[in-house]
């Protein structure tokens, strides 16, 4: 069993997203005589001063994310977003591709005495679902005994708009520590990328 960290990647953004918002933004003002080099940042911050959030759904992004698959389960409630996920049906961790083992991601709460049994209760699921593969059950009936802290890996793509939705409210203090620390991952590297519209 391996047990890992969990991880954002940014797959793909909206090229120049700021001023792609810019352009569909002037059309509803028309104003495109106003864009210059520079214009699109302030013309943003603007538009989500004013609460004119339909314009920023014209730039979107993909991420990768590497989380616990309880976790996952939550993030497919946001209905506006795109999901492809690792396949616990297709993938079978029996074999050698997977080092026949699973992998865990480590929470980022417990004392040393949870996580030990934590562990424990993680390597037993791990021995039951070998233990049902090498028996020859289809890896889609075996992964009933998986954990909901499987690692699983999950693109979301979402348009800006839903990308803000997302952050409000997985960045939440309610919101569960794990989601909570993916969200936040997702929230800087979008705001890196688009401060006019993430940044704040």
């Amino acid at each position: 069993m391996r047990i890992i960290q969990p991880s954002v990647e940014l797959l793909w953004i909206t090229p120049n997203a700021a001023a792609t918002i810019e352009r569909a933004g002037r059309v509803c003002y028309k104003s495109g005589e106003k864009t210059t080099p520079d214009s699109a940042a302030k013309f943003v911050r603007m538009l989500r001063e004013h609460g004119h959030l339909s314009v920023i759904e014209h730039a979107a992004a993909s991420m990768l994310f590497v989380c616990d698959r309880g976790v996952t389960h939550e993030m497919v409630r946001h209905r506006m977003a795109s999901y492809s996920q690792e396949s616990t049906r297709y993938c079978n961790y029996g074999k050698e591709k997977f080092g026949r083992e699973i992998a865990v991601v480590e929470p980022p709460f417990g004392n040393d005495a949870e996580r030990a049994d934590r562990r424990r209760a993680m390597e037993q699921a791990e021995s039951a679902y070998l233990a049902l593969l090498d028996a020859g059950v289809a890896p889609q009936i075996a992964r009933g005994v998986l954990p909901n802290s499987l690692k699983a890996e999950i693109v979301m793509t979402a348009n800006f708009r839903e990308w803000l939705h997302f952050i409000d409210v997985r960045c939440a203090k309610h919101a569960h520590p794990q989601m909570r620390e993916v969200a936040g991952m997702a929230r800087d590297i979008l705001a890196r990328e688009v401060p006019e519209v993430f940044g704040e």
